[in-house]
C-alpha cells in the first residue's frame, strides 16, 4: 500500500475518498527506566535502544493505520501526519493519521459502496 505525506500522488488521480484512518502505538514508561540502566549504549547523545524502540512503535502505528485503510478497501493513504506525544506516566505515544483513498489504475478488491448524495451537496454557506 502506498503511504505518503503529500496530499496527491503524481501521475495518479484519487477516484474515491475512503475516509480518515489512524494508527497509534504507546511505548511504556518502564522502557525509559530500562534504558537508563543501559547508559553505556548511549553514544554521542543517541541511544540505540531508544531509537530501536521508537522505530518499532512507528512500525506498529503504521501497521495499524494500513490495516484500517485496507478494511476500507483503499489502496493508498495520503496526507499522512506523524506525531509523538509524551504521556503523563512518562511513556510516549506515536500517532499517525491520513486519508485512505482509492487511486486510479488500481482496481479495488471489492465493489465500492454507493456514493452518498450528502457528500456531493455544496455546504449551505456556499449556496446562494
Amino acid at each position: 500500500m502506498l503511504i505518503t505525506t503529500t496530499p496527491t500522488v503524481e501521475g495518479q488521480r484519487v477516484i474515491h475518498d475512503r475516509g480518515l484512518v489512524t494508527g497509534e502505538a504507546i511505548i511504556g514508561a518502564n522502557l525509559f527506566r530500562d534504558m537508563r540502566a543501559s547508559m553505556p549504549d548511549i553514544v554521542g547523545g543517541r541511544s540505540k535502544a531508544y531509537e530501536e524502540a521508537l522505530a518499532k512503535a512507528r512500525l506498529a502505528a503504521t501497521d495499524a493505520m494500513v490495516k484500517h485503510a485496507m478494511s476500507m478497501n483503499a489502496n493508498a493513504v495520503i496526507g499522512v501526519d506523524l506525531d509523538y506525544e509524551v504521556c503523563g506516566d512518562g511513556g510516549m505515544m506515536i500517532s499517525m493519521s491520513g486519508t485512505a483513498v482509492l487511486l486510479d489504475g488500481q482496481p479495488p478488491k471489492q465493489d465500492l459502496p454507493p456514493i452518498s448524495h450528502e457528500r456531493l451537496q455544496r455546504p449551505s454557506i456556499l449556496q446562494g
